[in-house]
């Protein structure tokens, strides 16, 4: 796969203690996007640090979710242990996730090169007069395909498959029985029925 753009949305210097430098997206082969990813100012530079989420336990009380940090639970109120989070070999808390990440240092390596190298220049122009992020612009700049088959059948031309009859026809089959039911259907999932 092939980075092919990447986006950077800074964040403004409202608090010099503050770490996170931007937030960004990495778009591999014009096809597939990760957002969300951070750029963190670190003791050895700037680094990037994949998309996460918060890790969660169940209350023993009432059995709802809550942050590991979290020193009641959301729902009960009941007072949680708040050494409950696992710990990692160094010691350190366990607090995330990563939702998307590189599964070697090389891959990582290329992906933390382009972002910082898309971040800086993005720095750089963010000192010109007139500058506009375009972190959030993904919908408004696309014209593809608009529906999943015809997403599908794209994909599979550029690679030289023949795209099935029979998906075609149950698709066709969908989009006809939505529109007598006066439905509309983007035709996201068709070929799964």
């Amino acid at each position: 796969m092939v980075i092919t753009e990447v986006r950077i949305k800074l964040m403004e210097d409202n608090n010099e203690n503050e770490r996170l430098q931007a937030f960004c997206s990495v778009t591999f082969d014009d096809a597939y996007v990760v957002r969300d990813l951070k750029i963190i100012e670190g003791t050895k530079g700037s680094f990037v640090a994949m998309p996460s989420r918060k890790l969660t336990d169940r209350c023993p009380q009432c059995g709802s979710k809550n942050h590991l940090r979290a020193r009641f639970c959301n729902q009960c109120g009941c007072k949680l242990d708040e050494d409950r989070a696992t710990r990692d070999a160094d010691g350190r808390v366990k607090l995330h996730a990563d939702i998307a990440h590189p599964i070697n240092s090389a891959c990582r390596e290329v992906i933390q090169s382009a972002v910082l190298k898309a971040f800086y220049q993005e720095k750089e122009r963010s000192k010109q007069p007139g500058y506009v992020c375009t972190y959030d612009d993904f919908d408004s700049d696309y014209d593809g395909p608009a529906t999943y088959t015809q997403v599908v059948s794209e994909m599979g031309a550029a690679r030289g498959y023949r795209t099935s009859s029979a998906h075609s026809s149950r698709t066709n089959q969908v989009q006809e029985t939505a529109t007598r039911e006066g439905k509309q259907t983007d035709n996201f999932g068709a070929g799964i029925f």
